[in-house]
């Protein structure tokens, strides 16, 4: 830096900062792990910074990473088996300890959630309010949204709670997501997101418990289903399935599932229909939830005598009925017969809405044309049947009243 003759030379802060270095090994940046996090398991995966002698072995692997690991996206492969992993966001978000049971026999999802550890803090004392709640993607979301109690002050919260999902099906465990987050509750303001974990039910075993300890994610951002892995995918199924629903003109809408029990009963000859319950309903009012009802009818009904409803159960989307109604009739004339079954949302003042419905009988197809044919098959035997609710509206119950 120049100056005049005579005048003391000063130099500036740059130029200070520049020749001013202090003696010692150079350190990585404490922060450097928020940007190239370690991707496997092992005992030097807890740390937070790591020393320094470390940094060169870690980071040369990561200059050839994929995008999506640099941003945070330490997902095993399809294929891969692994129920617990570390990286850096498990310092910063913790992990959560949990089990998950298919139950196939009884169309039942186990979710067991037991502990979590080191989780981040979020209140002013340092400490958390934890809860859990899970959802199944793709899938509307207070429809199938379960959630634990909450463990207060506490930054390692035990639970020991069991979650459990009703009318689950194969197909479900095939192309479902589950995901599980862990959150902070807060009584004045809004509840905050603490971290994340999203598994894919196609690595379950029915009848297997598979036990998982896994690191918190921080919440996956809306990307675009072709660059996302496979942990990603669970909010892009949802977005999937909607194009399909609206490109294919064959593809009905799923609306929820319906527990359906039928018998027939040789000593009072009719048919006995038990209407247990529903899951994962659509929400028809503005409080995201409905006010459910089930009709039945066996067509064709010239006498229109046929007609049954069960109560109205009140804001739920996973109602128990638990209602049975019988139809009086000889078995070989039953054969002829379709049973229709339709899911209503109750309102008072104006037409009730259109939840969902499935038709059994000959012409049905799938699950609902076996059932119907097993229980003619099958007499003075309950048989018990998950069966999806779709929004193709029945002919006939077009016409009829809304009560």
């Amino acid at each position: 830096m120049r100056g005049r003759r005579g005048d003391r030379m000063t130099i500036n802060i740059q130029e200070h900062m520049a020749i001013n270095v202090c003696p010692g090994p150079i350190r990585p940046i404490r922060q450097i792990s928020d940007y190239f996090p370690r991707r496997g398991p092992g005992p030097e995966g807890g740390g937070g910074g790591g020393g320094f002698g470390e940094a060169p072995a870690r980071l040369a692997p990561l200059a050839l990473a994929p995008p999506a690991a640099l941003l945070g996206a330490t997902t095993p492969e399809d294929g891969a088996e692994v129920d617990s992993y570390d990286s850096d966001d498990a310092t910063a978000l913790g992990s959560l300890e949990f089990d998950l049971l298919y139950d196939q026999a009884s169309c039942t999802l186990h979710c067991s959630i037991l502990r979590a550890k080191g989780l981040k803090p979020m209140d002013f004392n340092g400490l958390a309010d934890p809860y859990v709640k899970v959802h199944l993607l793709p899938g509307a979301c207070k429809a199938n949204k379960l959630k634990t109690k909450t463990q207060r002050n506490t930054l390692n919260p035990v639970w020991n709670e069991d979650l459990t999902y009703s009318g689950i099906t194969d197909d479900d465990i095939s192309h479902k997501v589950l995901r599980i987050s862990v959150c902070d509750e807060d009584k004045l303001s809004h509840n905050e997101f603490i971290g994340e974990i999203r598994v894919p039910l196609r690595r379950l075993k029915p009848s297997q418990k598979k036990h998982f300890n896994i690191c918190l994610e921080r919440q996956v951002p809306l990307a675009s289903p072709s660059s996302m892995s496979a942990a990603l995918r669970g909010i892009s199924c949802y977005l999937r399935e909607l194009e399909q629903v609206d490109q294919g003109p064959g593809l009905l809408e799923e609306r929820g599932r319906i527990l359906l029990s039928l018998s027939y009963s040789s000593p009072r000859r009719g048919l006995l229909v038990g209407i247990i319950r529903c899951a994962h309903l659509a929400a028809m009012d503005v409080n995201g939830y409905s006010d459910p009802y089930v009709k039945t009818y066996l067509r064709p009904d010239l006498d229109k005598k046929s007609k049954h409803k069960t109560g109205v159960k009140k804001k739920t989307l996973n109602p128990e009925f638990n209602e049975e109604f019988f139809y009086e009739m000889e078995l070989s004339a039953l054969a002829t017969k379709t049973l229709e079954v339709t899911v209503w949302d109750y309102d008072i003042g104006k037409s009730n809405d259109f939840i969902g419905g499935v038709s059994l009988g000959p012409g049905a197809r799938g699950e609902a044309r076996k059932h119907w044919s097993d229980c003619l098959q099958q007499p003075d035997t309950a048989l018990e049947r998950w069966h999806t609710l779709t929004s193709e509206l029945p002919p006939a119950a077009g016409a009829l009243p809304s009560a």
